[in-house]
């Protein structure tokens, strides 16, 4: 399936799973090129990621980054070096291709039979695991590739649980900024965040919604246009959702809000930004739930910086 937005949002991949509760878990998988340095195997790295690569894309429970878009996010110079990616660089890795779990590896011989040797990276959690295939160079290079395509499909359902960091509640989440300002003053707030979806104008906008009701449940005074004085501080932005992809019922949507926190004299508090992505049913739905998150996301980061 091919993507087809603005360079400028290049990087808006695949989405994570994160969605409604009665959808099935999807994981968003990158796979790389295999090491393939030995001269008996020289090309068959890259043939190798690609044939795994369209075998996990029909795991209904697996959504693959399409390697244009890899390229893309990475760079050509990254794409060449990818089979050295490791749990070091998972985390940064994944926020540029918007995989959750990696996929890298290496295709060697030894004596007469081919070996190909996989690790599954989670860019969330760095755990890894390994699977491996081995056949002699009478089985096909197509055969090996769809039996270690279904192990690592396996493995990556199997254990979602430890390549994907726990969802937090959104009541775990007020718990936690309330004890950090408790017995602090707080001051009177504002929020104004300009949304886009696609370059169209937002008429909800989900990220300043959310970060509002975060503001009041945690004690917070929300002022507006219609309230009468100025708020102590003035928080704005700007935020755009973008349209991932579409595997089965389900449709991606990856978000990115930009904010700062002013007081009233001009006196800049906190400058912060934040991407988020999600899944569901319609693309509207999840295009705001990633609003939404990554509004969360920066209200437990903001709030404390608000408190006196």
């Amino acid at each position: 399936m091919k993507l087809s937005f603005p360079v400028i949002a290049a990087a808006l991949l695949a989405a994570g799973a994160v969605g409604r509760a009665a959808d099935p878990e999807v994981l968003s998988v990158a796979v790389f090129d295999f090491e393939s340095k030995d001269e008996a195997v020289r090309d068959l790295g890259p043939k190798v990621a690609t044939l795994i690569n369209a075998r996990l894309s029909a795991n209904p429970q697996i959504i693959t980054v399409e390697r244009a878009e890899l390229e893309k996010a990475l760079g050509e110079q990254e794409m060449g070096l990818s089979g050295s990616v490791s749990s070091d660089t998972a985390a940064k890795v994944g926020h540029l291709t918007g995989a959750k779990v990696l996929v890298t590896g290496r295709v060697f011989k030894v004596d007469k039979d081919l070996m190909m040797v996989a690790k599954i990276i989670s860019a969330e959690t760095s755990r890894v695991y390994g699977e491996m295939v081995e056949g002699t160079t009478a089985k096909s290079i197509g055969d090996l590739s769809a039996e270690l395509a279904l192990k690592i499909g396996s493995n990556v359902v199997q254990n979602s649980g430890s390549l994907v960091a726990k969802v937090e509640t959104r009541e775990e989440r007020i718990a936690r900024i309330k004890n950090a300002i408790k017995d602090k003053k707080l001051p009177t707030v504002s929020v104004k965040i300009g949304e886009r979806h696609f370059g169209q104008p937002v008429i909800d906008p989900a990220a300043q919604t959310e970060l509002g009701l975060i503001l009041q449940e945690c004690g917070f005074t929300m002022i507006d246009d219609k309230s009468p004085g100025k708020a102590d501080v003035e928080i704005t932005g700007d935020a755009f959702s973008a349209y991932g992809m579409r595997k089965g019922n389900l449709i991606s949507c990856k978000a990115r809000v930009e904010l700062k926190a002013q007081k009233a004299g001009g006196e800049l508090v906190a400058v912060d930004r934040q991407t988020s992505m999600a899944v569901d049913i319609t693309e509207q739905t999840a295009a705001k739930t990633a609003l939404e998150q990554a509004g969360a996301e920066l209200a437990e980061r903001l709030l404390p910086k608000l408190a006196k």
